[in-house]
């Protein structure tokens, strides 16, 4: 019985010092680099024509919005002024179809932030595919595992800290511009 405990005891470290030195060679082929895509689209020469395709496609939807807003605006001005003399009957219609237009401009303004946010993936999408092709490219060049964004869509920092020699050694944001052209 002490034999085949001994046995089995030799077994399960051999066993768990293959399981490590294969863990361990697994490590040694692991490479990871990080990118910070905002970095690269702001630089992008089309960035601008993008953004200002933008601002003039929010500027308009905003101006539809401001007419609307005024066109109720006046319309529950005009209801104020006739209240005091039309009958009970009328007032609660007129306030029925003012809540109703007021429902309308509130969806309008929510539609309208919707379709700003689409034109803005709509223009932005091609850039970001091309920033990810040099991305693939860069990273294969270089034979990375895997390449980490710096920070969210949001916005919010991923990476905190990198030494200079890792920066160095990790950051491929320089690269994939280069590979950009830019």
């Amino acid at each position: 019985m002490f034999k085949r405990a001994t046995t089995f005891l030799i077994l399960c470290l051999a066993f768990s010092g293959l399981v490590n030195l294969q863990n361990a060679q697994a490590q040694n082929n692991l490479s990871i680099g990080y990118v910070d895509p905002q970095a690269i689209l702001s630089k992008m020469p089309e960035m601008k024509a993008v953004q200002q395709r933008l601002q003039n496609f929010a500027d308009r939807k905003r101006q539809e919005l401001q007419d609307k807003q005024a066109s109720f605006q006046e319309q529950v001005t005009a209801y104020q002024q006739k209240s005091a003399v039309i009958s009970e009957e009328a007032k609660q219609k007129e306030e029925q179809r003012l809540g109703q237009l007021q429902t309308e401009l509130q969806q309008f303004q929510t539609q309208l932030q919707q379709e700003i946010q689409q034109k803005q993936q709509e223009l932005v999408g091609p850039l970001l595919q091309q920033i990810e092709e040099a991305i693939n490219t860069v990273a294969e060049e270089r034979g990375l595992t895997y390449v980490l964004n710096t920070t969210t869509s949001n916005g919010d920092v991923i990476i905190l800290y990198a030494s200079p020699s890792a920066r160095e050694q990790y950051d491929i944001t320089d690269q994939v511009m280069q590979q950009l052209g830019i």
